[in-house]
Parts: structure tokens; C-alpha cells; sequence
């Protein structure tokens, strides 16, 4: 999925100072989002964080600062059932960056708790938190309003949206990178059944291919929860057993499980986006380097290419 468009300029912009003594250097990059998280009961599933990418064969970025500003965004936060009038956290994914040039969206997520004081299902405020890089799926009894994917828009999508509910008893999908979140069936077989979560997107700038950006599958309202997306989607809450969903998996940008009728309410954590720059060992400064410790700098085999890995916000330094 490489990109052909980026937001805003061309070049990507840091923070902190610039300084002679290198040049602007071209590298591949693929930025992931963190992925929505699953909340409520028999809840739709998160959507999945965006995923912008140049590799293979698209547009690079042009980092021309010394220092520029990497975000990794963390998935959307775990929060407990607020049916007594307790706070209400957001589940959201949080934004991936590159500067301010390349920004991936946060995956969105249902608040199925209808009696959370304040937020009713349908209102605004619920709207944009299940839009999103994807957007989440849908919870149950006849509920159409799925969140939307690739919000604010890019070319190529960063996202899908979720599974459009509308008569399943079971919850929908959030959506993935590459394919909108899965409905649930009514009557079907088996009946009310969940549905999955959208498919990731895979990709090998790291030097090998793996997959990110899976849905959530939705939670259960008798039977079994629906399939995590490939590419760190957690599955849905099952009818047996506590019923809570599975979170995303780490630095893939997966949605969170929706959670089952036997829940409770409680919620699950949406998996934590990462980030890939790319360049040429002939092209790249030989000051290259990144911070934190916890992100790495290696060099790929047998390529000889520089990979620069953020698992968590830092600095890339040229």
C-alpha cells in the first residue's frame, strides 16, 4: 500500500534546531497508529490504528531538520464499566507522526455503554470517537452506525471502516488496512454470531514481511466472539467465561476485542502503533541516529540499508 500523496509539505519537520554540515536525505517509511479499543457490552470491535507507507516503490519523505519529533501513538486506553456514574476515559488510538508531514490516525471505538452519563450512543461526541485511521464496528440490536476508516482522508486509504451492524445480536468487526470489519448474522448459522475484524496490510520494510493494522473482532452475545484482523487484531469476548475481549497486539496497530454480553461493561486496550524509516547506507548521514534507547538503528542483510525502528516517541537525528 504506498503512498502516492502525503499531508502537508513534502519535507518533515522537527522540532528542536537545524544546523549545517548534512543534507536532506530521502528515506522509505511506514507509520502506524495506535488501534481503537473495544468497549461496552457485546461492543464492536476497535478499528485499527492507519497505515501510511512509501515501501515499496512510493513517494519518500524528505527529512531536511537535524532533529525531528517520531510519536508513536499508544492504543486506546482500558476503562471499566461507568454504568454508576464513574469517569469515562477515552478509547481511541492515538496518532503515529513523522514531524508534522506524515500522520497516521488513531483507530476509532464504540462506546456501547449507553448509560455512561453524558454520552448516549448516537451523539456527536460518540461519532468521532468511532471514526478513526478504522473505524470501529458496531455493537448489537439493529445499531447502523459504524465508524468510519481513513477520517481525515489520505491517498491511498489509511483504513477501513467497521462492520455496518443493522440486526445482528452479535457485534461487528472494526476495520483494518485493508478490508472493512466483518458483520455479525442474524438469523445466520450459527446465529447471532460476531463478526471478525478487517485484514491488516502486510509490508517488508523492516526486512521481512509482517503484517499490522488488524481490526478488533466484536464481542459475543451468545456464542463466540468474532476473529481478531491479521495483523494484531484481538478477538472478541466469548458468552463463556469472564467474556472480555482480547487487546490489540503491541506496535501492530490492532483494534482491541469487543467485549461479550458477560462482561460487564469492562473494555479492552487497542495495540500500539510503530514506526519504520529507511534509507541507503550510501545516502544516509553518518550521524544517523535515534533516541531512546528502547528504538534501534541496525543495519539491514543483505540490502546494507539503515533501518530506524521507534517502538515508543523519540528523536531521529541526521
Amino acid at each position: 500500500m504506498p503512498l502516492n500523496s502525503t499531508r502537508g509539505a513534502g519535507s518533515a519537520k522537527g522540532f528542536g534546531f537545524t544546523a549545517g554540515g548534512f543534507k536532506p536525505t530521502d528515506f522509505d517509511y511506514l507509520v502506524v497508529a495506535g488501534g481503537g479499543g473495544g468497549r461496552g457490552t457485546i461492543a464492536g470491535g476497535g478499528g485499527a490504528g492507519g497505515l501510511r507507507t512509501s515501501f515499496p516503490g512510493g513517494t519518500k519523505i524528505t527529512i531536511s531538520d537535524k532533529i525531528t519529533i517520531i510519536t508513536v501513538g499508544a492504543g486506546g486506553s482500558s476503562v471499566a464499566n461507568s454504568a454508576t456514574g464513574s469517569p469515562t476515559a477515552a478509547c481511541h488510538g492515538i496518532d503515529s507522526s513523522i514531524g508534522s508531514s506524515i500522520i497516521s490516525a488513531g483507530g476509532g471505538y464504540f462506546n456501547a455503554q449507553a448509560f455512561d452519563p453524558g454520552t448516549p450512543e448516537f451523539s456527536p461526541g460518540n461519532t468521532a470517537q468511532r471514526d478513526g485511521g478504522s473505524g470501529a464496528g458496531q455493537s448489537h440490536q439493529g445499531q447502523t452506525y459504524p465508524g468510519s476508516g481513513n477520517t481525515p482522508p489520505t491517498s491511498p486509504p489509511q483504513g477501513f471502516p467497521g462492520g455496518p451492524g443493522g440486526g445482528s445480536f452479535g457485534a461487528s468487526g472494526g476495520g483494518g488496512a485493508t478490508q472493512a470489519g466483518v458483520n455479525g448474522t442474524t438469523p445466520g448459522s450459527p446465529s447471532n454470531a460476531s463478526g471478525a475484524g478487517g485484514a491488516g496490510a502486510a509490508n517488508s520494510i523492516s526486512g521481512f514481511p509482517v503484517t499490522y493494522a488488524g481490526g478488533g473482532g466484536g464481542g459475543a452475545f451468545q456464542t463466540t466472539g468474532g476473529a481478531g484482523g491479521s495483523g494484531g487484531g484481538g478477538a472478541g469476548g466469548n458468552f463463556s467465561g469472564l467474556g472480555l475481549g482480547s487487546p490489540g497486539d503491541v506496535n501492530t496497530g490492532g483494534g482491541g476485542g469487543g467485549a461479550s454480553h458477560t462482561a460487564g461493561g469492562n473494555s479492552t486496550l487497542g495495540g500500539s502503533g510503530i514506526i519504520y524509516l529507511r534509507v541507503p547506507a550510501a545516502n544516509a548521514p553518518g550521524s544517523l541516529s535515534v533516541s531512546p534507547g528502547t528504538n534501534t538503528l541496525t543495519t539491514l542483510s543483505p540490502s546494507g540499508d539503515k533501518l530506524a525502528t521507534f517502538t515508543v516517541s523519540g528523536q531521529l537525528t541526521l
